[in-house]
């Protein structure tokens, strides 16, 4: 029987840290293999680590509340180790360490995931290839993970300049981030016309803290929806354009939606008819789902001919964005399920980081909040989001009468990098003619 330390993991997304949000076990207790012992909150959702040991629970080492680096040893278990060699062949390199023995040595490597306890058999490495990983690390000089890599080259941080402050030498976020702001580097960051304008700092007066000053960090969900939406603003050009709309037809349709027993069992709203007009409208002017990508040399617009359809999620511990994979092949019955679900989910604190990955094109829904429209600030790694607003009977002129109707407003930012006034105007165009006639979705 011997000691082994899980060491915090790094659950797919190239993350750097994780909160540890609550101990689902304690010293003493005894866990098997895939146990669920620890829940974390990462800058994408909350997440549920297996155990890759069986055997009785030791010593916790972080306390919940507390945020750590990915490498950082959390909990020891004494008795038997995740796999032995008779489980499978040798890990792939590239492999992520997970535990290490009583006296501090690399034990094993599960292969093919990054998240331990899902899918890898257990299988380990030798420590001679740990070895030489740690011979690589020591030539190249930087550790650094390709996230990190592409923050450094967009603040244009020399990682040769950056110390690092991992568990396992490695270069962390905080510590780009603190580089850049040393270096003052902000300011360099190309944008026309005002980055002059940028470059005067406008001193913000301290805020007092007494005891009528509630102070919440800033970490988590919050944290990462704060860095990418000022990342999106400064590095996006936004634009948005918005248009009435008369969507007394969609509020018909979305009512015998709910009385039809296809549906019985499924929530309906205007937001599913929003979807299916937006997936159509981005049939026809693919540009809105495109995607801007910096490359050596220069850049290229990426256009996908596939909509993953990314849905603005208000949820207790922040923003979050999952998407609808390839949501144009779905029917109305089926997208109106995985809206459901996805909604449902996000509430829950349920979302995984890869369903908020890839998306092409955001929708928010403004309109649940009473708001009549708004300009929101564009995904990273997307080209537009389009924005629904409350839908309130109005006055309309209908055939020279006024008349009350349904009406709505619907508002799009755009990347104008990629997307030239006519194609954002086309595609809002079209998405509010579905709403005025949804039966042009039959076409």
């Amino acid at each position: 029987m011997s000691t082994q330390t899980f060491l915090l993991p790094d659950v797919g997304e190239g993350l750097t840290e994780a909160e540890i949000v609550q101990w689902r076990v304690g010293p003493g207790d005894a866990v098997a293999v895939n146990d669920v012992i620890v829940e974390i909150e990462t800058a994408k959702s909350l997440v549920e680590l297996p155990s890759p040991f069986a055997g009785t629970v030791g010593d916790v080492l972080v306390a919940e509340g507390v945020t750590v680096d990915v490498g950082t040893p959390i909990i020891t278990i004494a008795g038997e180790e995740a796999g032995t060699p008779s489980d499978g062949p040798a890990a792939a390199p590239g492999d992520v360490t997970v535990g290490r023995s009583a006296h501090g040595e690399p034990e094993s490597e599960p292969a093919g995931a990054v998240l331990v306890g899902y899918g890898t058999g257990g299988q380990v490495a030798s420590r001679r290839r740990k070895a030489a990983q740690r011979q690589v690390r020591a030539s190249i000089g930087v550790v650094a993970k390709p996230p990190i890599r592409k923050l450094a080259r967009d603040l244009d941080v020399d990682l040769a300049d950056v110390t690092p402050s991992g568990a396992a030498g490695e270069i962390t976020r905080d510590d780009v981030m603190a580089q850049a702001s040393q270096a003052s580097v902000f300011r360099n960051i190309e944008t026309p016309e005002w980055s002059d304008v940028r470059e005067e700092t406008i001193p913000v007066p301290p805020v007092a803290v007494d005891e009528r000053t509630e102070t919440i960090p800033v970490k988590g969900v919050r944290k990462a929806t704060a860095t990418a939406m000022v990342g999106s603003a400064y590095s996006a050009p936004h634009v948005t354009v918005w248009t009435d709309v008369d969507a007394s037809r969609t509020m018909e349709l979305v009512k015998r939606l709910k009385a039809s027993p296809d549906f019985a069992d499924i929530k309906v709203s205007p937001l599913l008819i929003m979807a299916r007009a937006v997936i159509w409208a981005v049939r026809r002017t693919p540009m809105v789902g495109a995607a801007w990508a910096d490359v050596d040399g220069g850049a290229e617009i990426r256009v996908r001919h596939y909509v993953n359809l990314g849905i603005a999620a208000a949820t207790p511990r922040g923003l979050l964005v999952p998407n609808i994979k390839d949501a144009q092949n779905l029917s109305m019955r089926e997208l109106a399920k995985a809206l459901e679900k996805l909604t449902v989910t996000a509430r829950e604190g349920k979302t995984t980081p890869a369903e908020q990955q890839g998306g092409t094109i955001t929708i928010t829904n403004i309109g649940v909040f009473g708001m009549d429209a708004g300009t929101p600030i564009i995904n990273p790694g997307e080209a537009g989001i389009v924005a629904l607003g409350t839908i309130k009977q109005k006055p309309w002129v209908v055939d020279g009468e006024v008349r009350p109707r349904w009406v709505t407003t619907v508002a799009g930012s755009f990347d104008h990098r990629v997307v030239d006034g006519d194609g954002m105007s086309r595609f809002i165009a079209d998405v509010a003619s579905i709403l005025e006639e949804p039966a042009l979705l039959l076409d």
